[in-house]
């Protein structure tokens, strides 16, 4: 069992210092490693219940504040983490997302160069639930879902090496189940095949840049995430 460093991830200052956007609509907050974003059976306290209780306070709203997950990231992922702060917007987002209409990149670092510096990968997921894991086939089966994203190389050390990812379809664990069937394991990521865990229990997988057309306001929408430690001092 992965056991994450304890941090304080919920104290209203420290959160308020990591929201990337906000409007009347929408609010995206740059997501630690080891934070779950929706209530799991750890019981522990999901970033969207904290980010409530942080709007309550910030905005001294008297009664209950809505705050829905519209973009979810496995708990030892970083990054862009999005959330509709009406009802409107997060149907709205939620079919955006269905639909293939947001573009989404993610940062991560691998064992091993991939065998082309730039591709395609298509894959056909299978899904253990006992073991929350998925499993990727080269050819369609009965019970798979086609997963598809784009990935460049960007640069090495003389341990790891940086790639861009462009998600094309939001399957389970697919960055991550996907790079390890190239034999390009996440840095840290000891359930897909990496050598090592991380020290404080993520993975080096970081949700980097959002585009998508504003659900109400219809204007184009760009969101960045700035870089953890692990790409900071990567690079």
């Amino acid at each position: 069992m992965t056991t994450f460093v304890t941090m304080s991830y919920f104290v209203h200052t420290e959160l308020a210092d990591r929201i990337l956007y906000e409007d009347n609509h929408l609010i995206v907050i740059n997501k630690l490693p080891g934070e779950i974003v929706q209530g799991d059976k750890t019981g522990d306290r999901p970033l969207s219940e904290s980010l409530k209780a942080f709007l309550k306070e910030r905005d001294d709203k008297p009664g209950n504040v809505f705050v829905g997950v519209s973009h979810r990231l496995d708990r030892p992922v970083s990054g862009i983490c999005l959330f509709a702060k009406t009802s409107k917007a997060l149907e709205r987002m939620n079919r955006m997302f269905r639909d293939g209409e947001v573009r989404k990149i993610y940062l991560a670092l691998v064992e091993k160069i991939p065998p082309q510096h730039s591709g395609m990968l298509t894959h056909y997921l299978t899904r253990n639930e006992r073991q929350n894991k998925s499993y990727a086939w080269d050819a369609p089966r009965e019970d798979a879902k086609e997963a598809k994203l784009r990935y460049a190389y960007v640069k090495s050390t003389d341990k790891y090496h940086l790639l861009e990812i462009e998600l094309l379809t939001g399957r389970h664990h697919q960055i991550r189940c996907q790079l390890s069937a190239l034999g390009c394991p996440i840095k840290g990521d000891l359930k897909y095949g990496a050598r090592r865990s991380n020290p404080d229990g993520g993975i080096s997988l970081h949700a980097y840049r959002l585009e998508f057309i504003h659900p109400v306001r219809r204007e184009p929408v760009v969101i960045t995430a700035p870089w953890y430690s692990w790409v900071t001092d990567f690079l």
